[in-house]
């Protein structure tokens, strides 16, 4: 029988982010030798990665990076997901989740097929042969201004962060630009302004707001001004601009802006696994 400990155990859990069964079996045929057994945990995790293409990675984290651009600033997020929360906490996976984000700053890339493409591809498919998960690049967010500010929120202490918000402002608006950050973390608005919701989207919104107040028994004049509130509250539920600001709710996010003088020009938001 092989002679290790829980310890031993422990030691490569943590350092591979393979299961404790895995673990052992690796330990036994190692005869004990740890550096044997996570040599043949990578092995067998590279045969198994076809199995495991069919397995859903909903756990993982979000990385960012933001750094200056000639005339401005440029952010960039990468969500990156493991299929459990043991190995999204483990260091080893937050360092990749770091390797990702650089990789995509350094190369430019905007979709995870283009980021497997690069030399960071070959240290991911390693890391899940590793750790014995599936383990992907869910997508990949930038933004530029003149200023942009981060918001990383975790949802679990013991996890790293789940959500990632970047928010691109003028110079004037990088005073309120975290505050927003945050704002946009709890509040998950789609759009920015008012403008940039599809005239599909509008369109379908005010055809069930109108079928909403006819079966409701609405008087026929007062339709379509019932129409417009209605559709006034969908703009103040998904647009950043409208949403009523979560410090103070008695103003919206863009008086807020205003207030110091500036501008909002982008935003990006990742929740791992949605």
């Amino acid at each position: 029988m092989a002679n290790y400990t829980a310890a031993d155990i422990k030691e490569i859990r943590e350092s591979t982010g393979a299961g404790m069964l895995d673990v052992k079996k690796a330990l036994d045929e190692a005869d004990g030798d740890k550096a044997k057994a996570v040599e043949l945990i990578r092995i067998k995790g590279l045969k198994g990665i076809a199995k495991r293409e069919g397995r859903t990675a909903s756990e993982g984290l979000i990385a960012v990076d933001v750094r200056d651009t000639e005339g401005g600033q440029t952010g960039t997020l990468v969500e990156i997901n493991s299929e459990t929360d043991f190995v999204a906490k483990n260091d080893k996976f937050v360092a990749l989740g770091d390797e990702a984000v650089a990789a995509a700053v350094e190369s430019g890339a905007s979709e995870p097929a283009e980021l497997a493409e690069t030399p960071f591809g070959e240290a991911l498919t390693n890391a899940g042969a590793t750790m014995g998960e599936k383990i992907e690049v869910r997508r990949i967010g930038r933004v530029s201004g003149e200023a942009v500010s981060s918001y990383m929120h975790r949802t679990n202490k013991d996890l790293p962060p789940q959500v990632g918000v970047l928010v691109a402002t003028d110079k004037a608006g990088a005073e309120v630009a975290r505050d927003v950050a945050m704002h946009i973390a709890a509040y998950s608005p789609t759009y920015l302004t008012r403008d940039e919701v599809p005239a599909d989207v509008v369109e379908n919104e005010r055809r069930i707001a109108q079928e909403t107040a006819e079966n409701e028994g609405k008087p026929e004049k007062a339709i379509p001004k019932i129409v417009e509130g209605r559709l006034n509250g969908y703009y103040k539920e998904n647009v950043l601009l409208d949403q009523a600001f979560a410090k103070d709710p008695k103003q919206t996010v863009g008086k807020v802006v205003e207030a110091v003088g500036g501008t909002v020009t982008g935003f990006v938001r990742f929740r791992v696994g949605s």
